[in-house]
């Protein structure tokens, strides 16, 4: 495994893979939502990793090492589970329809990423936008967090949470007339 995914599954007290193993699970549905495609591409390799080393280890502890046999699953078992995995990941990239936007274009001016963000609230009935909605259409717009996080921090903030909602402020209404972007 690379250093970013930290030590290899196989050197881990069975302690430290168990931890390891939660963690993961709990952080997959953030993973899956917010997450980069390379974040995601990255905890599921991990994710697998720590799965199948805990499989090896503990059968009898999982409904995959269950089935009447205390032994644990082949190697060759395993390497075909993994191939069958990765197919059906490698088969949906496929089937998805290229993304709109080169992902080779330009980085946008910072100030007109704002600004952009800030045009969607102010688009938006009553300002409002859904939380994980507006984080979509922040990567998409402010793909530096950054730039996303200024407009909640500063004084006055220019975006606000209420609840699973973000609005945009008289601020940064007031903000968005100063800096808009020219259609």
């Amino acid at each position: 495994m690379t250093d970013r995914q930290g030590i290899p599954a196989r050197e881990l007290s069975d302690e430290e893979l168990e931890r390891q193993g939660v963690h993961a699970h709990a952080m997959r549905h953030w993973v899956f939502l917010h997450g980069t495609a390379e974040q995601f591409r990255t905890h599921t390799e991990r994710m697998l990793e720590l799965e199948q080393e805990y499989l090896r280890r503990h059968p009898q502890r999982t409904w995959q090492g269950s089935g009447g046999e205390a032994e644990a699953p082949s190697r060759d078992d395993r390497i075909r589970d993994l191939v069958q995995t990765f197919s059906r990941a490698i088969t949906a990239l496929l089937d998805e329809q290229p993304a709109a936007a080169a992902p080779s274009a330009p980085r946008r001016d910072p100030v007109q990423a704002q600004a952009a963000l800030l045009q969607r609230f102010a688009e938006a009935p009553d300002g409002r936008i859904d939380k994980l909605e507006a984080h979509q259409i922040a990567r998409q717009l402010a793909p530096d967090s950054h730039l996303v996080a200024q407009l909640y921090r500063q004084d006055p903030p220019l975006l606000q949470a209420d609840r699973d909602s973000r609005v945009i402020t008289d601020a940064g209404r007031a903000w968005l007339e100063k800096h808009a972007v020219p259609a």
